[in-house]
């Protein structure tokens, strides 16, 4: 197994696009429930045109993990210090894609003048989170179809 982790690029938006919903409607059960509706809110932005928007934001940091030329990871930092995304396609979990691709945000948060990172994580990938040194920064947020658990972790 050869991986990369690299800067995302507009010709790997439909590669993305595909991993990006496919983790969230597979792997994300816990958080969705399996709910249509929740499943469309959560996916509706990572569409090809909602994922090329991420790609020409200015402010978010977006990394792309291929395993052998192919796009299996995603994720982002933000300019404000945010690990903003981190998903891996079904087929590819528990291979450390994920640890690698956090590994390289938080590299990606220090280049950016950051001492401390922020997320929000899914109940799904808390454990992976805490397991990483993150820690949990407050009770769980309310009032969206998928409330999420801030988290923190100090990088230098």
């Amino acid at each position: 197994m050869t991986l990369h982790i690299r800067r995302a690029i507009a010709a790997d938006v439909p590669a993305m696009s595909v991993v990006l919903t496919a983790s969230i409607t597979e792997l994300c059960v816990a958080d969705h429930g399996g709910d249509p509706s929740a499943i469309t809110a959560w996916t509706r932005n990572k569409s090809e045109a909602g994922v090329a928007v991420m790609v020409a934001n200015p402010d978010l940091e977006l990394y792309v993990a291929e395993r052998d030329g192919a796009i299996v990871a995603v994720g982002a930092a933000t300019k404000d210090g945010t690990v903003a995304l981190n998903y891996v396609a079904p087929q590819a979990r528990f291979a450390g894609i994920s640890t690698a691709l956090l590994a390289r945000l938080e590299q990606a948060l220090v280049a950016l003048g950051h001492r401390e990172g922020r997320l929000e994580s899914t109940n799904t990938a808390r454990a992976f989170y805490q397991s990483r040194g993150w820690q949990a920064d407050g009770p769980q947020t309310s009032g969206r179809v998928v409330s999420g658990y801030p988290m923190r972790k100090v990088l230098v």
